[in-house]
């Protein structure tokens, strides 16, 4: 009787299921920031920073490169709040929703930014917990820019969708 042949394993899979910017992405991140003390957040932030969520087949090579598991880079992935796994539509919203916020208005603008968000349907909305801007509540970060003293009518205001310059119009 022969013992059975393991072939060696061809490129992983996984990597197959990333597009080339995502592997390109995920090594550049890797490279710049895997050899860090606790490299596993820099290297998750580094990612969704870099391609504005963390593809979920880059988890087998997020944890190989450090040395994880696959179930602690999807704990820490799943636990926090700010990563996402899924591609963001349009802009990221995020409402501020720490108590400071919370006590001026943050639960109704919350309730008014999702309305507006669903009704587009062109943006992401989340929440955030501490924008660090107490003194001015209730905060709003859209996209990098944060804002502050927050209402409905200036978020409208910041949500309205640009229109599209007329067609044959001078630039």
């Amino acid at each position: 009787m022969t013992a059975p042949v393991f072939a060696a394993p061809a490129a992983s899979t996984t990597e197959v299921l990333l597009t080339p910017r995502q592997q390109q992405a995920l090594a550049a991140v890797l490279a710049e920031r895997g050899a860090l003390p606790g490299a596993l957040l820099p290297v998750l932030h580094g990612v969704q920073d870099a391609l504005g969520f963390i593809p979920p087949a880059s988890l087998s090579v997020i944890a190989r490169a450090l040395h994880l598991s696959r179930a602690e880079v999807h704990g820490v992935v799943t636990y926090y709040h700010h990563f996402r796994t899924t591609p963001p539509r349009g802009r990221v919203v995020r409402i501020c929703r720490a108590e400071s916020c919370r006590a001026m208005g943050a639960e109704a603008l919350l309730t008014h930014a999702r309305a507006t968000i669903d009704a587009q349907g062109c943006d992401t909305l989340e929440a955030a917990y501490c924008l660090g801007l107490c003194a001015q509540s209730p905060a709003v970060v859209i996209g990098d820019q944060l804002h502050a003293r927050m209402t409905p009518a200036r978020l409208d205001a910041l949500l309205a969708p640009v229109p599209a310059p007329a067609e044959g119009a001078a630039s």
